[in-house]
Protein backbone atom coordinates (compact mmCIF):
# COMPACT_ATOMS: atom_id res chain seq x y z
CA UNK A 1 0.00 0.00 0.00
CA UNK A 2 1.02 3.42 -0.61
CA UNK A 3 1.82 6.27 2.19
CA UNK A 4 -1.90 7.90 1.96
CA UNK A 5 -5.23 8.20 2.97
CA UNK A 6 -6.88 4.60 2.16
CA UNK A 7 -10.32 6.24 1.79
CA UNK A 8 -12.68 5.81 4.08
CA UNK A 9 -11.65 3.96 7.63
CA UNK A 10 -15.13 3.57 9.48
CA UNK A 11 -18.17 6.31 10.29
CA UNK A 12 -19.66 6.61 13.46
CA UNK A 13 -22.56 8.36 14.58
CA UNK A 14 -25.22 8.58 17.68
CA UNK A 15 -28.53 6.47 18.02
CA UNK A 16 -30.97 6.21 20.74
CA UNK A 17 -32.08 2.76 21.81
CA UNK A 18 -29.36 0.25 21.65
CA UNK A 19 -31.38 -2.78 21.45
CA UNK A 20 -33.47 -0.86 18.48
CA UNK A 21 -30.00 0.16 16.92
CA UNK A 22 -28.95 -3.25 17.32
CA UNK A 23 -31.44 -5.23 15.78
CA UNK A 24 -31.97 -2.94 13.10
CA UNK A 25 -28.18 -3.04 11.21
CA UNK A 26 -28.01 -6.74 12.53
CA UNK A 27 -31.38 -8.10 11.06
CA UNK A 28 -32.41 -5.82 8.96
CA UNK A 29 -29.67 -4.53 6.84
CA UNK A 30 -27.98 -7.74 7.52
CA UNK A 31 -24.42 -6.66 8.50
CA UNK A 32 -22.27 -8.13 11.33
CA UNK A 33 -21.77 -7.38 14.77
CA UNK A 34 -17.96 -7.63 15.01
CA UNK A 35 -17.77 -5.60 18.34
CA UNK A 36 -19.55 -4.83 21.25
CA UNK A 37 -17.63 -2.37 24.01
CA UNK A 38 -18.28 0.41 25.48
CA UNK A 39 -17.62 4.38 24.86
CA UNK A 40 -14.10 5.20 26.17
CA UNK A 41 -14.75 8.44 27.35
CA UNK A 42 -18.63 6.75 28.94
CA UNK A 43 -18.64 3.36 29.88
CA UNK A 44 -21.95 3.40 30.90
CA UNK A 45 -23.00 3.39 27.04
CA UNK A 46 -22.09 0.87 24.33
CA UNK A 47 -20.02 1.61 21.41
CA UNK A 48 -21.31 -1.13 18.41
CA UNK A 49 -19.31 -1.52 15.34
CA UNK A 50 -20.97 -3.37 12.41
CA UNK A 51 -19.39 -4.71 9.36
CA UNK A 52 -18.53 -7.17 7.02
CA UNK A 53 -17.37 -10.71 8.11
CA UNK A 54 -13.66 -9.54 9.50
CA UNK A 55 -14.54 -5.50 9.93
CA UNK A 56 -12.30 -4.42 7.55
CA UNK A 57 -11.24 -1.23 6.95
CA UNK A 58 -14.41 0.65 4.65
CA UNK A 59 -17.17 -1.37 5.94
CA UNK A 60 -17.17 -0.46 10.01
CA UNK A 61 -20.25 1.62 10.91
CA UNK A 62 -20.12 2.71 14.37
CA UNK A 63 -22.90 3.38 17.20
CA UNK A 64 -22.85 5.46 20.36
CA UNK A 65 -26.32 4.29 21.62
CA UNK A 66 -26.86 7.04 24.28
CA UNK A 67 -30.54 6.10 25.60
CA UNK A 68 -33.00 8.76 25.65
CA UNK A 69 -31.06 11.21 23.64
CA UNK A 70 -32.83 13.71 21.86
CA UNK A 71 -33.14 13.31 18.13
CA UNK A 72 -30.40 15.60 16.46
CA UNK A 73 -30.95 17.73 13.02
CA UNK A 74 -29.29 17.69 10.00
CA UNK A 75 -27.00 20.87 8.88
CA UNK A 76 -23.83 22.32 7.79
CA UNK A 77 -20.67 21.79 9.37
CA UNK A 78 -21.50 17.52 9.63
CA UNK A 79 -21.28 14.31 7.60
CA UNK A 80 -25.22 14.04 6.41
CA UNK A 81 -25.32 11.12 4.86
CA UNK A 82 -24.07 7.28 4.44
CA UNK A 83 -23.31 5.79 0.89
CA UNK A 84 -23.67 1.61 0.52
CA UNK A 85 -22.41 -0.23 -2.63
CA UNK A 86 -24.93 -2.82 -3.30
CA UNK A 87 -24.82 -5.06 -6.25
CA UNK A 88 -26.87 -4.13 -9.42
CA UNK A 89 -30.16 -5.23 -9.46
CA UNK A 90 -30.65 -5.18 -5.89
CA UNK A 91 -32.88 -2.49 -5.17
CA UNK A 92 -36.67 -4.35 -5.42
CA UNK A 93 -35.30 -6.82 -3.03
CA UNK A 94 -34.63 -3.90 -0.59
CA UNK A 95 -37.45 -1.91 -1.18
CA UNK A 96 -39.85 -4.97 -0.69
CA UNK A 97 -37.59 -5.49 2.47
CA UNK A 98 -38.06 -2.13 3.76
CA UNK A 99 -41.66 -2.30 3.25
CA UNK A 100 -41.91 -5.59 5.50
CA UNK A 101 -39.92 -3.98 8.11
CA UNK A 102 -41.81 -0.16 8.00
CA UNK A 103 -38.16 1.41 7.28
CA UNK A 104 -39.39 5.00 5.61
CA UNK A 105 -37.86 5.16 2.14
CA UNK A 106 -37.55 7.36 -1.33
CA UNK A 107 -38.01 5.95 -4.88
CA UNK A 108 -34.61 5.30 -6.74
CA UNK A 109 -33.24 8.56 -8.47
CA UNK A 110 -29.86 9.18 -10.22
CA UNK A 111 -26.83 11.32 -9.26
CA UNK A 112 -23.66 11.09 -11.16
CA UNK A 113 -25.39 8.98 -13.31
CA UNK A 114 -25.33 6.23 -10.61
CA UNK A 115 -28.75 4.97 -9.30
CA UNK A 116 -29.46 5.33 -5.33
CA UNK A 117 -32.01 4.35 -3.13
CA UNK A 118 -32.64 6.71 0.30
CA UNK A 119 -33.78 5.54 3.79
CA UNK A 120 -33.34 6.63 6.88
CA UNK A 121 -32.71 4.12 10.37
CA UNK A 122 -35.05 4.03 13.42
CA UNK A 123 -33.34 7.10 14.78
CA UNK A 124 -33.62 9.14 11.45
CA UNK A 125 -30.28 8.97 10.08
CA UNK A 126 -30.32 9.02 6.19
CA UNK A 127 -28.52 6.21 4.55
CA UNK A 128 -28.42 5.59 0.54
CA UNK A 129 -27.39 2.42 -1.53
CA UNK A 130 -26.30 3.03 -4.41
CA UNK A 131 -25.77 0.93 -7.53
CA UNK A 132 -22.33 2.10 -8.27
CA UNK A 133 -20.54 2.65 -12.38
CA UNK A 134 -17.45 0.41 -10.93
CA UNK A 135 -17.06 -3.33 -10.37
CA UNK A 136 -17.28 -3.21 -6.50
CA UNK A 137 -15.56 -7.04 -6.00
CA UNK A 138 -15.05 -6.89 -1.90
CA UNK A 139 -16.79 -10.11 -0.23
CA UNK A 140 -20.02 -9.15 1.20
CA UNK A 141 -21.37 -10.53 4.25
CA UNK A 142 -24.24 -12.55 4.39
CA UNK A 143 -27.44 -13.79 6.74
CA UNK A 144 -30.02 -16.54 6.15
CA UNK A 145 -32.37 -13.52 4.81
CA UNK A 146 -30.06 -10.94 3.11
CA UNK A 147 -27.80 -13.33 1.00
CA UNK A 148 -24.31 -12.48 -1.64
CA UNK A 149 -26.58 -11.23 -4.57
CA UNK A 150 -28.11 -8.65 -2.49
CA UNK A 151 -25.89 -7.15 0.46
CA UNK A 152 -24.33 -4.09 0.88
CA UNK A 153 -20.69 -4.23 -0.02
CA UNK A 154 -19.12 -1.47 2.69
CA UNK A 155 -19.27 2.35 2.41
CA UNK A 156 -19.43 3.81 -1.11
CA UNK A 157 -19.25 7.64 0.25
CA UNK A 158 -20.54 9.79 2.39
CA UNK A 159 -21.39 13.43 2.22
CA UNK A 160 -20.29 16.61 3.46
CA UNK A 161 -23.05 19.69 4.13
CA UNK A 162 -21.62 22.85 4.21
CA UNK A 163 -22.15 26.63 4.22
CA UNK A 164 -19.21 26.64 2.12
CA UNK A 165 -17.00 24.49 0.35
CA UNK A 166 -13.31 25.87 -0.34
CA UNK A 167 -11.54 25.34 3.25
CA UNK A 168 -12.95 21.66 3.42
CA UNK A 169 -12.38 20.92 -0.39
CA UNK A 170 -8.67 21.75 0.46
CA UNK A 171 -7.79 19.77 3.08
CA UNK A 172 -8.95 16.65 0.67
CA UNK A 173 -7.41 17.70 -2.37
CA UNK A 174 -4.24 19.18 -0.46
CA UNK A 175 -3.64 16.29 2.20
CA UNK A 176 -5.77 13.79 1.55
CA UNK A 177 -4.98 13.57 -1.61
CA UNK A 178 -8.50 13.58 -3.54
CA UNK A 179 -9.40 14.87 -7.07
CA UNK A 180 -12.48 16.95 -7.54
CA UNK A 181 -14.09 14.64 -10.17
CA UNK A 182 -18.07 15.74 -10.84
CA UNK A 183 -20.06 18.31 -9.59
CA UNK A 184 -24.03 18.66 -10.45
CA UNK A 185 -25.38 21.82 -9.01
CA UNK A 186 -23.97 22.59 -5.73
CA UNK A 187 -22.98 19.02 -5.04
CA UNK A 188 -18.89 18.64 -5.76
CA UNK A 189 -17.60 14.76 -5.80
CA UNK A 190 -14.04 13.78 -4.59
CA UNK A 191 -12.49 11.13 -5.03
CA UNK A 192 -8.86 9.36 -4.42
CA UNK A 193 -7.47 6.42 -6.65
CA UNK A 194 -5.65 4.82 -4.01
CA UNK A 195 -8.08 2.72 -2.95
CA UNK A 196 -10.82 0.93 -4.98
CA UNK A 197 -13.69 1.59 -2.54
CA UNK A 198 -15.31 3.76 0.10
CA UNK A 199 -13.32 6.38 -1.73
CA UNK A 200 -15.76 9.14 -2.62
CA UNK A 201 -16.69 12.41 -0.95
CA UNK A 202 -19.44 14.46 -1.67
CA UNK A 203 -19.06 18.08 -0.39
CA UNK A 204 -22.95 20.01 -0.49
CA UNK A 205 -22.70 23.51 -0.31
CA UNK A 206 -25.71 25.14 0.99
CA UNK A 207 -24.32 28.72 1.89
CA UNK A 208 -27.60 29.70 4.31
CA UNK A 209 -28.39 26.33 6.18
CA UNK A 210 -28.37 26.43 9.12
CA UNK A 211 -25.23 24.45 12.14
CA UNK A 212 -26.34 20.87 12.92
CA UNK A 213 -27.26 20.14 15.56
CA UNK A 214 -25.24 16.66 16.78
CA UNK A 215 -27.47 14.22 19.02
CA UNK A 216 -29.53 11.34 17.53
CA UNK A 217 -29.49 10.34 13.98
CA UNK A 218 -26.86 11.98 13.51
CA UNK A 219 -23.22 11.39 11.99
CA UNK A 220 -20.60 11.74 15.11
CA UNK A 221 -17.30 11.75 12.71
CA UNK A 222 -15.39 10.28 9.99
CA UNK A 223 -12.72 8.41 9.75
CA UNK A 224 -9.86 8.13 6.79
CA UNK A 225 -7.80 5.48 6.90
CA UNK A 226 -3.97 4.90 6.85
CA UNK A 227 -1.99 1.65 6.80
CA UNK A 228 0.45 2.35 9.93
CA UNK A 229 1.38 4.64 12.76
CA UNK A 230 4.44 6.00 11.14
CA UNK A 231 1.82 7.05 8.13
CA UNK A 232 -0.52 8.28 10.04
CA UNK A 233 2.02 10.32 12.16
CA UNK A 234 3.03 11.86 9.05
CA UNK A 235 -0.38 12.85 8.16
CA UNK A 236 -0.76 15.16 11.61
CA UNK A 237 2.66 16.86 11.21
CA UNK A 238 0.86 17.69 7.99
CA UNK A 239 -2.37 18.91 9.36
CA UNK A 240 -0.77 20.63 12.00
CA UNK A 241 1.50 22.45 9.76
CA UNK A 242 -2.02 23.39 8.67
CA UNK A 243 -2.34 25.43 11.98
CA UNK A 244 -5.25 22.83 12.54
CA UNK A 245 -5.87 21.78 16.40
CA UNK A 246 -4.87 18.08 16.18
CA UNK A 247 -5.28 15.40 18.92
CA UNK A 248 -2.34 13.10 20.15
CA UNK A 249 -2.59 10.17 18.92
CA UNK A 250 -5.28 7.86 21.03
CA UNK A 251 -4.99 4.15 21.22
CA UNK A 252 -8.60 2.73 20.50
CA UNK A 253 -8.13 -0.61 20.91
CA UNK A 254 -8.27 -2.05 17.47
CA UNK A 255 -6.80 0.86 15.52
CA UNK A 256 -5.07 4.25 16.73
CA UNK A 257 -6.55 7.84 16.22
CA UNK A 258 -6.43 11.37 15.82
CA UNK A 259 -8.72 14.02 15.67
CA UNK A 260 -9.05 17.14 14.26
CA UNK A 261 -12.22 19.43 12.86
CA UNK A 262 -11.79 21.03 9.53
CA UNK A 263 -12.36 24.09 8.85
CA UNK A 264 -16.46 23.72 7.69
CA UNK A 265 -16.52 22.22 10.81
CA UNK A 266 -17.00 18.43 10.48
CA UNK A 267 -14.84 16.24 12.56
CA UNK A 268 -12.40 13.87 11.17
CA UNK A 269 -10.41 11.18 12.23
CA UNK A 270 -7.66 9.72 10.93
CA UNK A 271 -7.55 5.95 12.02
CA UNK A 272 -5.07 2.72 11.09
CA UNK A 273 -5.58 -0.60 10.33
CA UNK A 274 -3.59 -2.13 13.34
CA UNK A 275 -4.07 -3.77 15.31
CA UNK A 276 -7.87 -4.49 14.42
CA UNK A 277 -10.52 -6.10 15.50
CA UNK A 278 -8.82 -9.39 16.09
CA UNK A 279 -7.20 -8.84 18.54
CA UNK A 280 -9.14 -9.48 21.66
CA UNK A 281 -11.53 -12.41 20.35
CA UNK A 282 -11.10 -14.77 17.33
CA UNK A 283 -12.70 -13.75 14.17
CA UNK A 284 -15.23 -16.44 14.77
CA UNK A 285 -16.54 -14.64 17.84
CA UNK A 286 -16.61 -11.12 16.94
CA UNK A 287 -19.20 -9.37 18.68
CA UNK A 288 -20.39 -12.20 20.84
CA UNK A 289 -18.91 -10.51 24.09
CA UNK A 290 -18.77 -7.73 26.05
CA UNK A 291 -14.94 -6.21 25.59
CA UNK A 292 -13.69 -3.44 27.54
CA UNK A 293 -11.08 -1.24 28.02
CA UNK A 294 -7.92 -2.45 30.36
CA UNK A 295 -8.80 0.67 32.33
CA UNK A 296 -12.43 -0.32 32.87
CA UNK A 297 -12.43 -4.28 33.44
CA UNK A 298 -12.39 -3.74 37.22
CA UNK A 299 -15.95 -2.22 36.93
CA UNK A 300 -17.08 -5.31 34.74
CA UNK A 301 -20.15 -5.84 36.63
CA UNK A 302 -21.24 -2.71 37.61
CA UNK A 303 -20.82 -1.65 33.47
CA UNK A 304 -22.34 -5.40 32.54
CA UNK A 305 -25.77 -4.69 35.05
CA UNK A 306 -26.28 -0.81 33.54
CA UNK A 307 -26.22 -2.03 29.93
CA UNK A 308 -29.07 -3.11 27.85
CA UNK A 309 -29.37 -6.67 27.10
CA UNK A 310 -29.54 -7.51 23.48
CA UNK A 311 -29.57 -11.26 22.75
Amino acid sequence: MENRILGIHHITAIAGDAKRNFDFYTKVLGLRFIKRTVNFDDPGTYHFYFGDEQGSAGTILTFFPWGNIQKGSKGAGMATEIGYAVPKGSFDFWMKRFETYHVPYDQPAERFGEKYLSFTDPDGLTLELFEAKETDIRKPYETDEVKADVATLGFYNTTLTLNSITATAKILTDIFDYKLVAQEGNRYRYSTDAIAHANVIDLLELPSEKRANNAGGTIHHIAFRVENDEIQMAFREKIAKMGLNITPQIDRNYFHSLYFREPGGVLFEIATDNPGFTVDEPLEELGKSLKLPAQYESQRKQIEAHLVKLD
